[in-house]
């Protein structure tokens, strides 16, 4: 940003990487050799890379929800089916759909692949199931005999036994033989069967479902062996294939109470139950088991993926955010900046690392998460939440997964939601202030965390006798006559600023509380303030479309901006002070000259309101998150811009000194073809016009009766036309056309034109990709030329009346002498 002591201002800045939904709801798969994870994401399926979660790939839909797929166990295709009851089968190499075709009148609700990756079940919501060979495209099999829709289908994963298991809501379940024909039914459950699966040698069968039951089956036999109640309704169950567990089996069960539970199958005992987060709300929808890495894979129904490890008692090791809801608020963290909290319409804090997008989630609200701030420090952060609470966090991104974040404190007193807090700046006084939609602002003392603060990776010892405590309010006070929508504390912490849906902004005194001045203008809500880190002047955005800039001497109204088409959401200070950014409904962040009161640039990305806007401490990054969901980071590229085009410019110089010389020797092959690179028509048409006309004075001088024999002046320059490049050609084709729109320059774009379709032929010409606008504009413009020169040629015959009319004339006069 400085160059000396010179401030540049911004005016680039290029979006380098983005957060987006990459899990909806719904069905989840895994590759066996488990890199690849398949989520399903509204009508498209997101194929996502195990290490890092990013999006690697995405099979676009046919508009309508996907809902079930399957992937191949030799990894070569995935087969999907979505509302329109179509199946469809993708290339897992290039991406791409292979075959799709109609499965059957009612839709596919679940669907399994056997293990020679040659058949695909699918079970439909009118109680049928059928068996497709997947590479064929044809069905092989159509069995009916089930109540209600079918909820799970599953193949014996022994190639040796060709059958199939499916079960109902009902709760009925069958085994078919697909050699045979034939069903064997299992009745044992009193509701929708959920879960299907199998041990590793094929002797035990286990089923679950939502009567909060499991099932253990003798395989051989088709008999009920023992019945586990587990007091849940059961999402997903299976058989944990572990050589660790020697003869013991393991079964683990998924479901409505969001923890994951292990149970003994030879005895039905439990053997280990997870522990709830803390105000964690979420239910497990399905359960994946990863033999290769010995985790856990649960999807939330709030569209999160949890990892946890079979081999630490079921610690949660990572986890991949697949929807984000509304982007409320967030803030860069760490001291290398490369963390963001993020505040979405949920209860839960969300850490994401900007460098691979894990993304950590820490529960400790009971509803929404309405606003965030972030200590100079970079690990503190506070929060404030619909359930009338503000929380202090100490981030420790360097620690175990399990204690990254902790939350430290809690401040209760507001009696509605709080929807603006802020932390004091540096460590000389500590205190937050916290604002409400019940109108009023509390300071509270955060003296109490100093060693927190100056240490965060003591948070976990801080908080583990008697958890996080609670923070004594110093004043409260009412602010304004609405809800308070935003609080900064100025540099120094000697005084803080309010603004409100009350169409006001006001300034405090952060020791007393006590009003300083009101700020009146705008015509709705104000959204955001900002205070300039190096004048006394505040920004504020409002409801009204506008940002304003006022003193705070005199509280009077510096500056008014006005560019948004909606209101004005977010505004920051950047570039010490001398610019602003701003966001809004609009879904447009424009850069603000404060001098020129004037917008340097706007950027347009996102597909709805953006909420927030976070800068890094460097300025060198900015984040914006907003209503559809997806956080975009942009980096400040004014630097390399200016550079690029001081390079061009200098680039630019040399070739014209090159051109100049090409000139200077004759060289027009390398001249036209530096023209044409420089993307200079005027220059060229000079070379044309200079060449044709010298040549004329040549022709004129020696007085010959013939004409010019180059069509350009120059049998060099005819040359260099007749070889040119498709590319290059295509861009004289171009020039030619906006030179005949001009009477004064038909001359040379005919003989241009002549020069070119006498040289190429017309497959060539045709061949090129803009070739069909081109000689559509070029015809109206040569016809119009033709017919003033056929015009002018007519008008010439008078002449020769005229002349030989004085001759009749001169011979009569001479008889009469």
């Amino acid at each position: 940003m400085m160059g000396g002591d010179k401030i540049v201002p911004k005016s680039c800045f290029d979006c380098v990487q983005s957060i987006e939904s990459v899990y909806t709801g719904g069905c989840v798969a895994i590759s066996k050799d488990e890199q690849r994870i398949f989520t399903t994401c509204n009508e498209d399926i997101s194929v996502l890379d195990m290490s890092t979660g990013r999006r690697i790939a995405e099979l676009k839909g046919d508009t309508e929800l996907v809902t079930a797929f399957a992937v191949k166990p030799n990894g070569k295709h995935l087969v999907s089916a979505s509302r329109s009851t179509q199946l469809a089968i993708w290339n897992l190499e290039t991406f791409k759909t292979e075959r799709s075709f109609k499965a059957h009148e009612s839709m596919v609700i679940s669907m399994d692949i056997d293990s020679t990756s040659t058949l695909v079940a699918t079970g439909f919501a009118d109680g049928t199931v059928r068996v497709w060979d997947i590479d064929r495209g044809y069905c092989t099999h159509n069995f009916k005999g089930h109540g209600g829709p079918i909820a799970k289908v599953r193949f014996y994963p022994l190639s040796n036994d060709l059958k199939l298991v499916s079960a109902s809501d009902a709760g009925d379940i069958r085994v078919w033989d697909l050699k045979q024909r034939k069903s064997q039914v299992l009745d044992a459950h009193m509701s929708v069967v959920r879960a299907i699966d199998f041990d590793e040698t094929g002797e035990f069968m286990v089923t679950a479902g939502r009567d909060s039951v499991i099932n253990v089956w003798n395989w051989k036999r088709k008999s009920l062996i023992r019945t586990i109640p587990v007091y849940e309704a059961i999402e997903a169950a299976g058989v944990l294939q572990t050589p660790e567990l020697g003869s013991q089996r393991v079964i683990y069960s998924g479901g409505e109470k969001g923890i994951i539970r292990l149970w003994d199958m030879n005895t039905g005992e439990e053997l280990f139950s997870q522990t709830k987060e803390h105000n964690a709300k979420h239910a497990f929808i399905n359960t994946l088991y990863l033999p290769q890495s010995r985790l856990l894979c649960a999807a939330t129904n709030d569209q999160n993926l949890l990892f946890y490890s079979a081999e630490e008692q079921l610690k949660r090791v990572r986890q991949i955010v697949g929807y984000n809801e509304e982007v409320i608020d967030m803030a860069f963290i760490g001291q290398e900046q490369k963390h963001l909290a993020v505040a979405t319409n949920t209860e839960q804090l969300r850490i994401y690392n900007t460098s691979n997008h894990h993304c950590e989630l820490a529960y400790g609200h009971k509803d929404i998460i309405l606003a965030l701030d972030v200590h100079d420090n970079g690990a503190i952060v506070a929060t404030g939440s619909k359930d009338n609470t503000a929380c202090v966090w100490a981030i420790n991104m360097s620690a175990p997964v399990d204690q990254r974040v902790t939350c430290i404190a809690i401040a209760v007193g507001h009696t509605k939601a709080v929807g603006a807090v802020r932390l004091a700046r540096g460590l000389d006084s500590l205190f937050m202030i916290s604002g409400s939609e019940d109108r009023t602002v509390k300071r509270w003392d955060l003296e109490p965390l100093r060693d927190v603060f100056q240490d965060p990776s003591c948070a976990i010892d801080f908080v583990s006798e008697s958890g996080p405590i609670k923070l004594q309010s110093q004043y409260t006070f009412q602010a304004h006559e609405k809800d308070i929508n935003s609080i900064k504390i100025a540099p120094g912490n000697k005084l803080f600023a309010t603004g409100s849906q009350d169409k006001t902004a006001k300034v405090w005194d952060v020791a007393t509380g006590k009003p300083l001045g009101t700020l009146q203008g705008h015509r709705r809500g104000v959204w955001n303030i900002a205070l300039s880190p190096t004048d006394r002047v505040i920004a504020t955005a409002s409801s009204d479309h506008t940002i304003k800039l006022w003193s705070l001497t005199d509280f009077s109204c510096l500056k008014t901006f006005e560019g948004h088409t909606s209101s004005v959401l977010c505004v920051e200070f950047v570039s010490m002070g001398t610019q602003l950014l701003s966001t809004g409904s609009d879904g447009l962040i424009k850069l603000w000259s404060i001098k020129d009161s004037e917008c340097v640039v706007t950027l347009d990305k996102h597909e709805g309101k953006i909420w927030t806007l976070a800068k890094s401490t460097s300025e060198e990054y900015l984040a914006t998150g907003g209503a559809d969901s997806v956080i975009h980071i942009w980096k400040d590229t004014t630097q390399e811009e200016l550079e690029r085009l001081h390079t061009e410019e200098a680039q630019t110089l040399e070739q014209q000194q090159q051109l100049d010389n090409y000139l200077l020797v004759k060289d027009y092959r390398n001249a036209i073809s530096l023209a044409l690179s420089l993307n200079q028509p005027h220059r060229l048409l000079t070379i044309f016009q200079d060449v044709m006309m010298a040549a004329e004075n040549r022709h004129g001088e020696e007085g010959s009766g013939n004409e010019p024999s180059a069509v350009l002046g120059n049998a060099a320059i005819d040359k260099v036309v007749g070889t040119l490049a498709p590319e290059q050609l295509e861009h004289l084709l171009s020039y030619i056309r906006s030179w005949n729109t001009n009477g004064r320059f038909a001359r040379v774009a005919q003989a241009a034109l002549y020069c070119i379709l006498t040289q190429y032929p017309a497959q060539t010409i045709l061949a090129l990709p803009s070739a069909k606008d081109l000689i559509a504009s070029l015809q109206p413009y040569s016809e119009r030329h033709f017919s003033r020169l056929d015009g002018l040629l007519t008008g010439s015959f008078i002449v020769d009346y005229t002349l030989h009319a004085m001759d009749a004339i001169a011979d009569d006069s001479m008889d009469m002498d």
